[in-house]
């Protein structure tokens, strides 16, 4: 190899930030991911889409290890997944997660449901959590919901105080398991504006999702699953317009209403 080629790919494996070898994973009998080999690059937004059932929301799991795997490696910016304990937490604490559900605390105000993670993980100060966590409910646009409960709010409201308390985290990825599906119509696009202004930014997201305009719009790759594989992934241009395997094309005929 010469020098160039081996600068490259030290290049390379800088920029891989989530790394998924051979990963299998079975409920009982049944096979929900097989041999699952996916790389995601730092700053890169990855839509995940396929039929339900599909193993989507488990391959996002894994990666935080809220499901384990059977077999094979996941690997988060150059660390393999810890099993359990405090580098578990730790890691968790690199990995965001947004879930269907908002997940909040119902007991305590928004802010201080964005405040605890950077005091309990971070060991943050009070006052400069306090400040943080201000500064990113501004950013999701309910800041001025802040001493309010959860149960005061809307979902769509209480969804983006969920991506205020993961981003609270500094996370090196954003991991969103269909975020906006238990959301009424209304309310999904003022979390996938969210979303769509962190790809902006830069922030490393692997999204599941059954919105196809945000895969079109702000992913830089779309990974289409079925059966537990990834059957295809593309960029969202060629995968919409041109999806190459007989799977991906009825799923899309199913879904997007020409």
């Amino acid at each position: 190899m010469t020098e160039a080629s081996v600068a490259k790919d030290a290049v390379a494996a800088a920029e891989e930030l989530v790394v998924l070898k051979g990963v299998n994973k079975h409920f009982g009998a049944l096979h929900v991911l097989q041999d699952i080999d996916l790389t995601i690059a730092r700053g890169e937004v990855v839509v995940v889409i396929g039929p339900s059932g599909s193993g989507k929301s488990t391959l996002c799991r894994t990666i935080n290890r809220l499901e384990t795997i059977d077999s094979g490696d996941i690997s988060i910016d150059g660390k393999p997944l810890p099993e359990e304990g405090k580098a578990l937490a730790r890691l968790r604490a690199d990995v965001g997660m947004v879930f269907q559900s908002f997940n909040l605390f119902a007991h305590k105000t928004v802010l201080e449901n964005v405040m605890l993670g950077q005091i309990k993980v971070r060991k943050a100060d009070k006052k400069a959590a306090a400040e943080k966590a201000r500064t990113l409910l501004d950013r999701v646009g309910v800041g001025t919901q802040a001493d309010k409960y959860p149960a005061q709010l809307s979902g769509g409201q209480q969804q983006r105080v969920a991506i205020a308390r993961a981003l609270a985290m500094d996370p090196k990825v954003m991991l969103f398991d269909e975020p906006t599906s238990a959301l009424d119509p209304e309310m999904i696009n003022e979390v996938l504006e969210v979303m769509q202004q962190l790809a902006r930014d830069g922030m490393t997201m692997i999204v599941v999702t059954h919105e196809m305009g945000f895969a079109r719009s702000a992913a830089n790759r779309v990974v289409f699953m079925a059966d537990g594989r990834i059957v295809e992934e593309a960029v969202p241009d060629q995968f919409f317009s041109n999806p190459r395997s007989d799977r991906a094309k009825d799923f899309l005929s199913k879904i997007l209403h020409h």
